[in-house]
């Protein structure tokens, strides 16, 4: 019987639970399926057909419904994807051509004729008036019998889904994965966790869960087993609170708490109670989120449980009524008096703040002796440090000094959901002795804690993907890399696209794309003001989409005359991209003479939810190296725009800045730290020659033929690349 939770395993691992089902003759329909499959660019691994040939017909067929669902979704296959111009790419008119067009047709229509003349007497035609403007103009299927069949070729995508183990022992190796995991997930993997934590509560447990929020989710589904919290800080409570409400456990949002049960009461009040009772000092901790605990003590009523005094204590904290000096006030204290020494020593108890007020610490510093005390701080405190924050600072002197400080550069801030502005850089740069003495203070205790024996496999590819410190901001999807990260794209024609359904108003996504030169300048762009151009073709201008829509470009590369291609989503007007029911987007690559549809599945190269802040999306930027040669490197941003009416050619001055920014700013890759690796038997691999025994294999994809003993670390699971 099929686990409820195998689309997880799917997704995360694309590795399908080891099929059950009556014995019989599968062959057949398992090469359907696998042919089914390859349709959308997935493809059986050979011990996974072997196992499905040896189960019953109706068997196969059960687990193919189930599995082709799943990764239909994940490649963005489960929805129609129509174009405005039925030929796209072929036939796009010329954008003026295009709207007189409209507006000949609202002028022979009968409801819209006196309008179109009104506004025709202005001189400006709103296009949203226009009948024939902005809704699809043909059905799917009249769509569909316009284009021919894609033809196949040899870099088409293929993901090869494997065999896994049973699926309960994969459903709960994923729970532990996702629940283990030393860097923050993303908004879905913490919705998947959620669901996970609910099967596996009472099952085995990670031996340790170092990320804050993911504890919250973990507490939440503990609580409703009736199972003992896992608490150590007040904040822990709190969280989870936010957790009980599917409010933001990250704490960056306000949480509209809900009515709560008196046994969930009772629970977070005891396990506050004992928090406290057991470290007093951690009292502080309830400054930092005032208001948020004063709105919880309305829901928590702590005065009706006078056997918790401690529980009652934090409300205090927060109402003002009681002062707990905190660990940042004393911290400021000692640096606004110049005690830069004192400073650095009161931070040695928190090793991750230390390191984190390193930069601060060290402009500050005055005298060659506060300088040795920071060194001599941040050398007793990095062994303690938690591997994230080790290359987190150490990635932040990579750019310090660096190409970035030029005269005039600015200084980029992204937070964690992905918004991103640049202000100008006004710090002083780092002391070159302390800076190489911090980079080797940090490597050497990275290296420490890396393995440094055994074989490692590397795909080339991955070489350049950076080291995923944070899973917030990264949607899930199909191929996507962490912020920072290039990857080659191979191919004659590039293809992005948007879906977006709306939920209830009626929502406008612009799809665009801007064309910069080596000095960041622009060339040219795409967009619904400007289909068509030497680069290529926009598939036409969607304005609402109650049963879903898409907007495509088609670049060909080799006649773009830039070196960045930048695409853009932009929220025109409706909900934005947290607020429609669904929305993605991603790119493809083609042949010159591939043909077929708009949408391709087994052209997709990424696929990627749009689920961040502001009103523009910036995805990835597209850019060409001195050899020639197009690489994608990844943003994941999204820019705060203006309240509506977004277009590419008003947010052009804010782009051209920020991408040179980002663009310049180096980072730590999986180059990088397999340098740390000098004793390790590491072999950049193509594939050929299958080792013997079990080795530890990083890239873009698992392959097939390597030990079962073997470590295989692809993106779905490059997390576990940080060190502990």
């Amino acid at each position: 019987m099929a686990h409820p939770l195998d689309h997880l395993v799917v997704r995360h691992t694309h590795r399908l639970p080891a099929p059950e089902g009556p014995a019989g003759e599968g062959a057949v329909a398992a090469r359907q399926f696998d042919a089914a499959l390859m349709s959308v660019g997935f493809k059986l691994s050979a011990p996974l057909l072997a196992r499905l040939a040896g189960l019953s017909e109706g068997a196969v067929t059960d687990v193919a419904v189930r599995t082709l669902a799943a990764v239909r979704e994940l490649v963005g296959d489960h929805v129609r994807h129509n174009a405005y111009f039925i030929d796209f790419p072929a036939n796009v008119p010329d954008t003026l051509d295009f709207w007189v067009r409209c507006i000949r047709e609202a002028l022979a229509d009968d409801a819209s004729r006196a309008g179109t003349l009104r506004q025709l007497s202005t001189g400006v035609v709103d296009l949203l008036t226009l009948p024939s403007y902005g809704r699809y103009p043909h059905t799917y299927a009249d769509m569909l019998g316009h284009h021919e069949e894609l033809i196949a070729a040899a870099g088409d995508r293929l993901t090869v889904l494997h065999l896994g183990r049973d699926a309960r022992d994969e459903v709960g190796a994923l729970y532990l994965h996702l629940a283990g995991s030393r860097t923050p997930l993303g908004e879905d993997h913490l919705r998947d966790l959620d669901a996970l934590a609910a099967t596996c509560v009472d099952g085995p447990q990670p031996e340790e869960i170092p990320v804050r929020e993911n504890r919250a989710v973990i507490n939440k589904a503990r609580l409703r087993a009736g199972s003992g919290l896992l608490l150590d800080t007040v904040t822990d409570v709190l969280r989870l609170a936010c957790a009980l409400a599917d409010g933001d456990v990250s704490l960056l949002e306000p949480t509209r708490f809900v009515k709560l049960s008196r046994p969930t009461r009772r629970a977070l009040l005891a396990g506050l109670d004992g928090v406290v009772a057991a470290a007093p000092a951690k009292l502080a901790d309830a400054g930092a989120h005032r208001e948020a605990w004063k709105r919880l003590g309305e829901r928590l009523h702590p005065h009706e449980y006078p056997q918790w005094p401690y529980a009652a204590q934090v409300f205090a904290v927060a109402r003002g009524e009681q002062r707990v000096r905190s660990f940042a006030s004393r911290t400021e204290e000692l640096l606004g008096r110049g005690d830069v020494a004192g400073a650095a020593e009161l931070l040695t108890s928190a090793p991750g703040v230390l390191l984190r007020s390193l930069d601060r610490l060290v402009r500050t510093a005055r005298t060659d002796e506060e300088l040795t005390a920071v060194l001599a701080a941040v050398e007793e405190c990095a062994p303690q440090a938690a591997g994230r924050v080790l290359l987190s600072v150490r990635q932040h002197l990579l750019n310090r000094g660096g190409r970035l400080e030029r005269a005039g550069a600015g200084r980029v801030f992204i937070n964690r959901l992905g918004r991103a502005w640049v202000t100008e850089d006004v710090r002083p740069a780092l002391p070159t002795a302390v800076k190489e003495r911090l980079v080797a203070l940090l490597d050497a205790e990275i290296t420490r804690r890396l393995p440094q024996d055994g074989p490692v496999l590397v795909d080339p590819d991955v070489l350049d993907v950076a080291l995923p410190l944070s899973g917030k901001a990264v949607s899930s999807g199909l191929g996507v890399l962490p912020r920072g990260s290039v990857s080659p794209v191979d191919g004659e024609l590039l293809r992005f696209f948007v879906y977006w359904k709306q939920k209830s108003l009626t929502t406008d996504y612009d799809l665009s794309a801007v064309v910069l030169d080596d000095d960041y300048e622009q060339v040219t762009w795409l967009s619904y003001t400007q289909l068509t151009d030497v680069e290529g073709r926009h598939s036409g201008d969607i304005t609402e989409a109650p049963e879903g829509a898409s907007e495509f470009i088609e670049l060909r590369l080799g006649a773009v005359r830039g070196s960045f291609v930048v695409p853009q989503v932009l929220l025109y007007s409706g909900e934005g991209f947290v607020e429609v029911e669904e929305s993605f987007f991603g790119f493809m690559l083609r042949e010159g003479e591939q043909r077929g549809r708009p949408f391709e599945p087994r052209t997709v190269r990424m696929k990627s939810d749009l689920r961040g802040p502001g009103r523009v999306a910036l995805p990835l930027v597209f850019q060409r190296g001195a050899d020639g040669r197009w690489r994608a490197r990844w943003l994941h941003l999204y820019l705060k725009g203006f309240p509506h009416a977004n277009r590419v050619e008003e947010t052009r001055v804010t782009v051209e800045a920020l991408l040179r920014d980002v663009v310049e700013r180096e980072q730590l890759t999986v180059r990088w730290l397999l340098g740390l690796m000098g004793r390790a038997q590491v072999t950049v691999w193509d594939g050929t020659c299958v080792p013997e025994g079990p080795v530890t294999y990083i890239g873009l994809q698992s392959p097939e033929g390597l030990h079962p003993a073997s470590r295989i670390l692809t993106p779905e699971n490059l997390r576990d690349v940080i060190p502990e």
